[in-house]
């Protein structure tokens, strides 16, 4: 998967007061994996060829409207090589179910993809109104993913300051710890929020206490706070009553808002049995070492977290004890040592370790991301020969994997075929094998998916065949070859060559 490194363009909020450059959000899109489209001759596409570098735009610091809102994204088309029409000609509620029934995990090619389509600076659908429901789901799905950063960063490229993005805003700050704008802002314009309890919150933040208290007395006798987040406000409010009350059962449907109140009245809640966007919560640098390593491991697995952050987490001290993360903290770090000391004996027994601890936490890809470069061209030993193959082929490098090898067997031939988009269907060996040829072999898109093309609605097309390839799991072989067929056609061979790399080597996940 092509990574967009050049993603290093001033996102401006949709108000001039909030203007500023995102740093956590650059950041994110320069380390994380994303997809590119690269038309093949007569392609659908029509598209000029992705851009190797992205120039910095210039844009105009404005209030933008909800449909205009709906058009944001993080990524360029001269960035992705995706058409601006990408989700024009569909209807907003049908890419809406799409995006809801993405898999929590998907394919790592599959994961880089849907970053890549929800990122993505592209027209609106047509039929969208003025309530900014399409960049809604988009946010929500990212959310889904862990993707706080990026999310943030859509949020107030569009304008955080309307009553349809606002929440949304607040949530996502509140996540990654960094409120206070969004509270300020609610301090000026009570009206942004319904939320009386998020009204409550900022007033408070602001040292308007007395404010708050008089906000929450209404709010009760109202009845317009929810039992969770009247028990708990009473809390944060007065401290004292802490004491003597015990905190509220945590909600089922817990929100930003509730798990920092948990915290504030010192009944931190842990991440781990959460949904996967608290995980960034962790990673404030409020929370203990093998917490944030845990959280980041769990970010990482959909690439919300980049492989690089994880490695530094990995290497910023020595494991504490045994067992679990600290085993993993402890393989890590002997690899990166026998890899600085160029120590194949050291990597020989090492390497396999390390590899059967990440297998363990589904971070293979990002595993390999790191290493991958670093095993090249090293005379390694015969016994690693396979493994370095394999991990190579998880990597961006996957094309070069054969070098790791001195001699080859069919299983070897036909990956480093895959590896180069040619996979022949004489070399298969398995079903699945003989599936992902028939893929390679085809030369348009599949029947499931040209009502979609002929109609100009390429993204809900993409997204359709990227679920199907990602939710092939026990059989569905016609399915793979359907869903690869399609994504070459519209110019994601790297993606195709990848995602199947992955169901090979990884099994379907979604």
């Amino acid at each position: 998967m092509k990574r967009t490194s050049a993603v290093l363009f001033t996102i401006f909020l949709g108000t001039g007061g909030f203007a500023q450059e995102p740093l956590s959000a650059i950041e994110w899109l320069n380390d994380a994996s994303t997809a590119t489209v690269s038309p093949l001759p007569g392609g659908i596409l029509g598209e000029p060829p992705v851009a190797e570098e992205i120039e910095t735009p210039s844009v105009q610091v404005t209030a933008l409207d909800a449909t205009r809102a709906d058009a944001v994204g993080l990524l360029p088309g001269h960035a992705t090589g995706l058409p601006a029409s990408l989700w024009y000609r569909s209807a907003a509620a049908n890419l809406q179910r799409h995006f809801e029934r993405l898999s929590p995990e998907p394919l790592p090619a599959v994961q880089a993809l849907y970053y890549t389509l929800l990122l993505a600076e592209a027209t609106a659908p047509d039929d969208v109104g003025q309530d900014a429901v399409f960049l809604t789901a988009r946010l929500n799905a990212l959310r889904r993913f862990g993707a706080v950063e990026p999310a943030l960063a859509l949020v107030e490229a569009a304008g955080p300051l309307q009553e349809s993005l606002f929440d949304q805003w607040l949530d996502l700050s509140l996540l990654n710890g960094h409120e206070d704008r969004a509270c300020a802002a609610l301090a000026r314009q009570p009206h942004l929020t319904n939320s009386l309890a998020s009204r409550i919150f900022c007033t408070a933040r602001a040292g308007d206490w007395g404010t708050a208290a008089l906000t929450y007395d209404s709010a009760i006798a109202l009845g317009d706070l929810e039992p969770a987040d009247q028990t708990l406000l009473a809390l944060f409010l007065d401290p004292e009553l802490v004491e003597t009350n015990p905190p509220p059962a945590v909600p089922d449907s817990l929100t930003p808002l509730q798990f920092r109140l948990f915290e504030a009245i010192g009944a931190p809640l842990p991440t781990h049995n959460l949904p996967r966007v608290f995980a960034n919560a962790d990673l404030r640098g409020t929370a203990g070492w093998k917490a944030e390593l845990e959280a980041a491991e769990r970010l990482a697995r959909t690439g919300a977290l980049p492989a690089t952050q994880l490695f530094g987490l990995y290497t910023a001290r020595k494991p504490a004890a045994s067992g679990g993360v600290w085993d993993r903290v402890a393989a890590i770090q002997v690899l990166d040592d026998a890899l600085n000391r160029n120590d194949t004996t050291a990597l020989t027994r090492i390497l396999p370790r390390t590899w059967t601890a990440m297998q363990s936490q589904r971070l293979e890809v990002a595993f390999a991301d790191l290493f991958a470069p670093r095993l090249k061209g090293l005379d390694l030993p015969a016994e690693i020969e396979d493994l370095a193959f394999r991990i190579t082929l998880l990597s961006g490098s996957y094309e070069t994997a054969a070098e790791h090898l001195s001699t080859v067997n069919a299983q070897h031939r036909f990956l480093a075929d895959l590896a180069t988009g040619q996979p022949q269907a004489a070399q298969a060996t398995t079903a699945l094998e003989q599936a992902i040829a028939s893929g390679f072999a085809a030369t348009e898109a599949a029947a499931a998916h040209k009502p979609l093309l002929d109609r100009a609605q390429l993204g809900e097309a993409i997204l359709s065949a990227a679920a199907q390839l990602d939710q092939s799991s026990g059989g569905g072989r016609e399915d793979i070859s359907a869903a690869i067929a399609t994504l070459r056609t519209v110019g994601l061979e790297e993606t195709a060559r990848r995602a199947a790399i992955q169901l090979l080597l990884l099994g379907a996940r979604g």
